[in-house]
């Protein structure tokens, strides 16, 4: 079995199901009472964020650096990022890292091809939907990325930044996330909705979409699991 380095805290209320999800899901796979090693460190969400809103790119690359270190030193085989925003600067922290890092975006673009969606719609924080860096691999890929009005943004972001950021879920929350993606199927002909936020699960969990749901989170820890377990 191979060991998962998890950096986690951004925020804690999606760490927690990766930690779960992950645990329970090599569990199963492996089919006997085991339980995988993993390391995570977690680090301040609202850290990242005020970087991530200042622009301040190298410092965040340098603080998630130090997090990547401390997994290397902890004898992992490979390291994930547990939220889409800091994939911001997931190329750098790639080329930095001796340890291999799996993308949370790649992992979503590839299962998009797989179910043949070629427009997608995005919901994330702001950085993550008026950003290139979530979009450059389903572009790379004939994949259409589809983005709510600036309105709508605003909406989205400040529901995650002070709702779910913190495990508060509204009813009335989800009933206007719906309405943004009903709108976007409607006018933007989307197939599918991105939860490009590791917290949005969280909203939506059991609920039924208008269009296909591609959960980030999901998919990524399934590739992690499948990946603990390839020897």
């Amino acid at each position: 079995m191979k060991k998962l380095g998890l950096v986690g805290g951004m925020g804690p209320e999606s760490t927690i199901p990766y930690y779960h999800d992950i645990v329970y899901g090599v569990q199963n796979k492996v089919g006997k009472n085991f339980f995988p090693n993993m390391t995570i460190e977690s680090v301040n969400v609202f850290d990242i964020l005020k970087m991530c809103e200042l622009k301040q790119y190298e410092a965040l690359i340098n603080y998630l650096m130090v997090a990547i270190n401390n997994l290397q030193s902890s004898g992992v085989d490979f390291i994930a990022l547990s939220a889409n925003t800091p994939h911001i600067v997931f190329d750098e922290l790639k080329n930095r890292s001796n340890i291999p890092l799996v993308s949370i975006i790649d992992a979503t673009c590839n299962e998009a091809k797989r179910r043949n969606i070629y427009k997608v719609g995005l919901l994330g924080t702001i950085f993550t939907m008026k950003g290139d860096f979530f979009k450059k691999p389903f572009t790379k890929n004939h994949i259409e990325v589809i983005t709510p009005s600036d309105e709508e943004m605003d909406i989205v972001n400040q529901k995650i930044s002070q709702e779910l950021e913190f495990g508060i879920v509204k009813e009335e929350t989800l009933s206007a996330f719906l309405k943004i993606v009903q709108r976007m199927k409607a006018e933007d002909r989307i197939q599918a909705i991105v939860l490009g936020c590791t917290e949005l699960p969280l909203l939506f969990k059991g609920v039924q979409t208008p269009v296909e749901c591609l959960d980030t989170m999901q998919i990524h820890i399934e590739i992690l699991i499948n990946m603990i377990i390839d020897d």
